[in-house]
């Protein structure tokens, strides 16, 4: 029987095994890999402590303070089902493994959005990509259209600059959403082409992606391109909690912002998987802390 399971290992879980070592909890750490979303980012300049940062480097930092204190890290695994008994959790997962804790961490983050689209699934892999950082080196000096004029889309395309020959931003509606700084540096691009009102319709190509079909006003336009990035947004990662918690209507976890405690007794949520107005890495790893606090509180009162 552990103390503690906390599921994933980004900002929000990383920072939640820190503070549950801490406590002397025995804890294990199930992940599919370690450093979630903030692995993308290309830069970070808002983090406390770091002017300008890659995101990688920033989550390298996490994970060698995490190292420091004794934790059972269980990588490569994947919650599929949590189940409440009556005084306990158990927690399975893809490697057919079962767990009994005491108390759980959500702490999964989010995934990709996709855009539903003809031919998203078909190239996925094939041109179609959701991670500049992972493939942008694969589109030198190559043609790429980026989907989403958010700041995900928008630092996408800052960050392809010096590797595509061309790149067209596409946007829905008929104004960039991301940070007014940001979009500054877009409009000062030459190499790149804002598309708006843009509603990409489909991916085609033989083999590999080699155009886009985009209805704009009404009008069908054909874009050619080798290389489509979807930065849409994220959803969040927590398909096997559906059970256990309650959840808002776009499926993230309903949490009490002062403990990060759910809907159930024991179970706690961190970082992109809830409820919060605001989605960044300082939030993320601040709620880490607050989730394991409040998980050491829950047990020291259930063992009175």
């Amino acid at each position: 029987m552990l103390d503690l399971i906390i599921i994933g290992a980004g900002p929000a879980g990383i920072t939640a095994g820190i503070y549950a070592t801490r406590k002397k909890l025995n804890t294990l750490l199930i992940t599919k890999d370690f450093f979630g979303q903030v692995s993308h980012a290309f830069f970070i300049e808002n983090y406390p402590g770091f002017k300008r940062i890659k995101g990688m480097d920033l989550i390298k930092k996490f994970k060698n303070h995490l190292e420091k204190f004794k934790i059972n890290v269980n990588q490569g695994e994947s919650v599929t089902k949590i189940k409440k008994k009556k005084n306990f959790f158990e927690v399975f997962t893809s490697e057919n493994d079962r767990y009994q804790t005491k108390t759980i961490i959500i702490a999964s983050g989010a995934k990709p959005r996709k855009i539903g689209i003809e031919g998203e699934e078909k190239f996925l892999g094939r041109g179609v990509s959701y991670c500049p950082v992972c493939d942008g080196f694969l589109f030198s000096q190559k043609n790429v259209a980026i989907i989403g004029g958010g700041n995900s889309g928008c630092e996408a395309a800052l960050y392809l600059l010096p590797i595509a020959k061309k790149i067209y931003l596409l946007e829905t509606s008929n104004k960039l959403r991301a940070d007014k700084i940001t979009q500054e540096k877009i409009f000062d691009s030459k190499k790149i082409e804002v598309v708006f009102n843009a509603k990409v319709k489909k991916i085609k190509g033989e083999t590999s992606v080699d155009k886009i079909i985009v209805e704009q006003k009404k009008e069908t336009r054909e874009i050619l391109v080798e290389g489509v990035f979807v930065q849409i947004g994220v959803m969040p990662d927590v398909d096997f909690a559906k059970k256990v918690v309650r959840m808002d209507k776009i499926g993230k976890i309903i949490i009490n912002p002062r403990t990060c405690e759910t809907s159930t007794k024991g179970i706690f949520a961190a970082g992109d998987v809830a409820n919060n107005l605001y989605h960044q890495v300082v939030i993320a790893a601040a709620q880490g802390a607050i989730a394991a606090l409040s998980a050491a509180k829950y047990l020291e009162k259930i063992e009175k």
